[in-house]
């Protein structure tokens, strides 16, 4: 039971650290990783994508070390992690951006408010006044403009 409340509560608490990284980090000190992804240049691999690391090597190490001690409470938080991180892929790089063309129909409203607060994010190119730094939560304005 501990191991499952460590999954979904570190799942939950990684949309509070994708905001907080994406607004002050990305948005912040690491703006020339970030660039990329608001400026495109048409490369497969943006220097954004590294992101990836730096959430998936807590992840990795969390998981590794709670097997190591025993500790469910840290393998939780390292599979919460993981699936935040392939939550995040599949609404980010595939439904949002269709860097993969797997969920190209959908007419489900959650997905489309995602799409328009991402939009509202993307509008500005820019490192400063950025708006709608979550992915999975949203204003919910965003629901009533997807009808």
């Amino acid at each position: 039971m501990i191991l499952f409340i460590s999954i979904i509560a570190a799942f939950f608490f990684m949309e509070f650290m994708a905001w907080f990284t994406h607004k002050y980090i990305m948005h912040g000190f690491l703006w020339n990783l970030h660039e990329d992804h608001h400026k495109p240049t048409g490369k497969l691999f943006q220097k954004n994508d590294l992101f990836f690391l730096i959430f998936a090597i807590p992840s990795w190490l969390t998981i590794m070390f709670g097997f190591i001690y025993n500790n469910s409470i840290s393998i939780g938080i390292g599979f919460g992690i993981a699936l935040y991180g392939l939550a995040y892929f599949l609404m980010h790089d595939v439904l949002i951006h269709r860097r993969k063309k797997w969920f190209d129909k959908t007419d489900n409203r959650y997905f489309k408010a995602a799409r328009k607060a991402h939009k509202v994010h993307h509008k500005n190119q820019e490192k400063e006044d950025g708006k709608c730094f979550g992915m999975l939560i949203f204003p919910f304005k965003y629901f009533k403009e997807a009808k």
